[in-house]
């Protein structure tokens, strides 16, 4: 069973006090041109609420892999800027995170200010969950709330180190997500079907097995596809096996089928000679010697799609195929039509998914689309993340 979530925002107290919130703003750069804002868009609503609610708002965030150092080229400068249009408010920019510079700024802005604070990992002690550097973060504020979904089952300090320190909580964006995948895990309405997508059996191993022994059906495509096939004996030519996981997929047949849980497998496929985006693609029902799968064929997304429109509850985590060439995007945009015309509560869980749904313009016809691709994966896998568990642990 999923654990009861932390506190809310109308749980914690924020009167004449400053909130420190950990925000997702790692959003791609072109530059210092953002190409894409949505995740400092998700956040506005938590973001909005506590600029009512607290006395100064510090928003902290990490953007991209710099290497333990100040690096321009992954500054948040530009998100806060973006920040400031969205909200039409002035932000202030502190160019550093943390130490007396930083809490003399703070100090001296008025009632009202709003912060973002530079890259946490410029700092190692951000990933390394270093305490000093938790309570020099925790210093900056009298209340911490988490709304950066994304980062919440890494073992980070502003995740896991300041919600040690401070009164803490969870924000809308957090809320949302935690609500939509504890649902599906909790309290699913039947049928529920799961779709699995993607590259390797190995990246998925737990949720399959967790999955299966929750949903009704389970639709397993991508290249983790071909894993089972071969398991089962279907020739499947040149396309990715994991040889070392062939075991497993046996078992996973036997139990799923002990469970009375159905299990979907391509029945046809959308092939090539190379795995390349100018390949000639063909459809086969038999994949032939010296030819590889690249998606699901025509008939799989067909049958599949009837199956899943009568679903009350959905799962999708993963593509069908290689979504990002044309020729091998049929199959993850018939699954994403699916999931758009489906009547009952669809979720899509982050990654790779949340981008072919989002290529479709089908993202506004899905129930819940995650923002954290390995913390939705991590949440349906354990039904728990870091980040939460630590908000948990406060009184």
């Amino acid at each position: 069973m999923t654990p009861p979530a932390p506190k809310t925002l109308d749980d914690l107290d924020f009167e004449n006090k400053t909130v420190l919130c950990r925000v997702d703003f790692n959003v791609p750069l072109d530059g210092e041109t953002i190409t894409d804002d949505n995740r400092i868009r998700e956040a506005l609503p938590t973001i909005r609420k506590l600029m009512e609610k607290a006395s100064k708002v510090v928003l902290c965030s990490h953007l991209g892999r710099p290497k333990d150092a100040p690096d321009p080229k992954y500054s948040l400068l530009p998100a806060a800027a973006r920040l400031a249009e969205l909200l039409g408010v002035d932000v202030i920019f502190a160019h550093d995170t943390v130490g007396d510079e930083v809490q003399k700024l703070i100090a001296d802005a008025p009632a009202g200010s709003v912060f973002v604070l530079e890259n946490l990992r410029f700092f190692p002690g951000e990933k390394n969950n270093d305490p000093e550097f938790a309570s020099q973060l925790a210093a900056l504020a009298d209340v911490y709330v988490d709304d950066a979904f994304g980062t919440m089952h890494r073992q980070d300090a502003s995740i896991v180190g300041v919600p040690a320190i401070l009164e803490s909580g969870i924000g809308l964006l957090v809320q949302k997500e935690v609500e939509a995948i504890g649902r599906l895990l909790t309290r699913p309405e039947r049928p529920f079907g799961a779709v699995l997508g993607g590259a390797k059996v190995s990246d998925k191993i737990e949720v399959i097995d967790r999955l299966s022994q929750k949903v009704d059906h389970l639709f397993i495509g991508g290249a983790m596809a071909y894993t089972f096939l071969a398991a089962q004996g279907v020739p499947v030519g040149t396309s990715r096996v994991e040889a070392d996981h062939l075991e497993f997929a046996k078992k996973m047949i036997t139990d799923l089928a002990a469970r009375g849980c159905a299990l979907h497998l391509p029945v046809d496929h959308v092939v090539a000679e190379k795995f390349a985006e100018d390949a000639t693609p063909t459809v086969v029902d038999t994949i032939p010697d010296g030819q590889m799968g690249l998606d699901i064929g025509p008939k799989t997304a067909k049958a599949w799609t009837e199956i899943l429109i009568g679903c009350k509850s959905l799962l999708w985590n993963g593509p069908m195929g290689v979504f990002e060439w044309d020729a091998f995007s049929g199959g993850t945009k018939a699954i994403a039509e699916a999931f758009a015309n489906a009547p009952g509560f669809t979720v899509v869980g982050g990654g790779d998914s949340a981008a072919a749904v989002a290529k479709f313009h089908l993202a506004d016809r899905i129930k819940h689309v995650s923002t954290g691709g390995g913390a939705s994966l991590e949440y349906l896998k354990a039904g728990e993340l870091v980040g939460l568990e630590a908000l948990r642990r406060r009184k």
